[in-house]
């Protein structure tokens, strides 16, 4: 999958935790499992693949929202596997 097209698919589960208001640090699987099948449904994706994308999409909502720190430097905070 390009680039393009995963930007898309987090853009869109994005806008799906936005507008209902879910917590970034949401754990609780049962409230998650709506958006991993969200995933699964509208872009085909495996049940891993799905969880994938939705841990992606909370990490770039983190990052989007984090005020004054660069994620290339400051990666480890995030969990991103990055530093």
């Amino acid at each position: 999958m390009d680039d393009e097209a995963r930007n898309f698919q987090i853009m869109q589960v994005s806008e799906l935790l936005i507008q209902d208001k879910i917590s970034l640090n949401e754990q609780d699987p049962a409230k998650l499992q709506k958006y991993y099948d969200y995933a699964q449904k509208e872009f085909s994706l495996s049940g891993d693949d799905s969880v994938d994308l939705v841990n992606e999409t909370f990490l770039y909502l983190t990052i989007k929202n984090a005020k004054d720190i660069d994620p290339l430097q400051d990666g480890d905070k995030f969990g991103a596997g990055f530093s």
